[in-house]
């Protein structure tokens, strides 16, 4: 086992891609997208348009090192300024499965 932080995205669908540039110039090996994800925070309930990204959102996870970590919350910072979102970071155990 290994202790690892993990690093939840939760941002407007339309700024998926930014955020994905930003994990790529940083060097994130690795991430998962979840899209159309439908809660309720400051900017009220968000359900989305069924036709566009218009008010969807949508969740990345990323497990790295807390180095890693750092510079991913840095590099993101500005667009959740600006677009709203929220980053949730918690250190957590990775069980590695290797053969």
């Amino acid at each position: 086992m290994k202790p690892v932080s993990k690093v939840e995205i939760i941002i407007d669908s339309l700024e998926v891609e930014s955020v994905v540039k930003l994990l790529d110039e940083v060097g994130v090996s690795g991430y998962s997208i979840i899209n159309n994800v439908n809660g309720k925070g400051s900017r009220g309930v968000r359900t989305g348009d069924v036709f566009t990204d218009l008010f969807q959102s949508s969740y990345i996870l990323v497990v790295c090192e807390e180095k890693m970590m750092h510079k991913i919350v840095e590099a993101i910072r500005p667009i959740i300024k600006k677009f709203g979102g929220i980053c949730i970071v918690s250190d957590v155990i990775m069980r590695i499965h290797r053969k």
